[in-house]
């Protein structure tokens, strides 16, 4: 198996070395940078240095495009134009609406599948780059109704064999959820560290020590300028309206400080802490394996259309595979669900889409 991963930094470097230690793929790398290139071949990355993507995605399997937001549209399509017609290409990208509905049929659209590893350390560029990076991290994948399901297939199974857990979910509301978990909270640090030298200045103090509280909420202010100035411009409408919405939430917060009595105020923090514990433990794996058997016709978009239902519904593929009936017309789709209720659900959703569905065995 070959895998090319274009762009090897924190992320590309981090794929390169798990797909080495996990699947015993062969790796060609490319980056823009020569230097960036030669240490990932010293940290042994990559088992190839290509001077362009054309080298690079020549005879892959699977196409990592691993690169600044800005620059993923060119990059993906440099790359469905340069790999084969049964080679999947995908992207690390923290936002995907623009870059998915970009690419249509014309430029290779069914065998790009947007992705986005839930995955990262305080370290950037090649030198923080770890093999265990993506162990039991959620890795978002956006098919479409026009993805190739073999190659979906294809992907997500990689993807899972890295150790991640892959998880389909539609371009739109990946940003808007991404806008809430991942982008305001860089806004807010911002905005918080902002207001942080803004006091000190006017009140003429030497910066004090902050405590632990500043220090963890205050984490991810400044992160990669560059960086995060792409993703935050390149998810605006969706990270405007959670701004807009984390506003009123203050505006509320502003009154019950100011008007609520110390009970009121300590409810508030309660319930804060319950549903930060729920919101962490939701995405906890638990329970046996409980595998699904799907009826399906052979037609485009049947595996995003099944994918899509059940990552909307918050039940998770653990693994999949696809099997074709001889006459190429219909098959099978096994999915394997963990959990016995989330497996019940997961049927149950599958079946209001149409489809005939058999829950084969207890747990595997």
């Amino acid at each position: 198996m070959r895998v090319a991963v274009l762009g090897v930094g924190l992320i590309g470097g981090s794929i390169g070395l798990a797909v080495k230690r996990r699947l015993a793929a062969d790796v060609a790398g490319f980056d823009v940078s020569s230097s960036v290139l030669d240490r990932a071949a010293e940290l042994g990355a990559i088992d190839q240095k290509c001077d362009s993507v054309v080298e690079a995605a020549a005879g892959a399997e699977v196409v990592f495009c691993s690169a600044p937001v800005g620059e993923l549209p060119e990059l993906a399509r440099s790359a469905l134009g340069a790999s084969s017609e049964d080679a999947v290409v995908t992207d690390v990208g923290s936002t995907k609406r623009d870059l998915v509905a970009g690419l249509d049929a014309r430029t290779g659209g069914e065998r790009f599948i947007g992705g986005h590893p839930l995955a990262g350390t305080e370290a950037s560029g090649i030198d923080g780059a770890r093999a265990d990076l993506f162990e039991g991290a959620r890795w978002y994948l956006t098919p479409t109704e026009t993805t190739n399901g073999v190659l979906y297939d294809k992907l997500q199974r990689a993807i899972a064999d890295l150790g991640a857990r892959p998880q389909a979910i539609d371009a739109v509301t990946h940003d808007r959820v991404m806008a809430t978990v991942s982008h305001l909270p860089h806004v807010l640090a911002n905005a918080l560290v902002s207001q942080a030298a803004d006091t000190l200045s006017e009140e003429s103090e030497r910066l004090p020590t902050v405590g632990p509280s500043f220090r963890d909420v205050t984490r991810v202010a400044g992160s990669s300028p560059a960086i995060w100035g792409d993703i935050l411009a390149a998810n605006r409408e969706s990270v405007v309206s959670a701004v807009e919405r984390i506003v009123e939430r203050l505006t509320n917060s502003l009154e019950l400080l100011r008007e609520g009595s110390a009970d009121e105020i300590a409810a508030w923090h309660g319930w804060a802490g319950d549903a930060r514990r729920r919101l962490l433990e939701a995405d906890h794996v638990g329970g046996p394996l409980h595998h699904l058997q799907v009826s399906v016709e052979n037609r485009p978009g049947t595996v995003a259309e099944i994918a899509l239902a059940l990552g909307s519904a918050g039940v998770n593929i653990e693994d999949m595979t696809l099997s074709p009936a001889t006459d190429m017309r219909t098959g099978s789709i096994s999915l394997w669900i963990a959990g016995a209720e989330e497996s019940e659900r997961g049927a149950e959703v599958v079946r209001d889409l149409g489809y005939a569905v058999t829950l084969v065995d207890g747990s595997g």
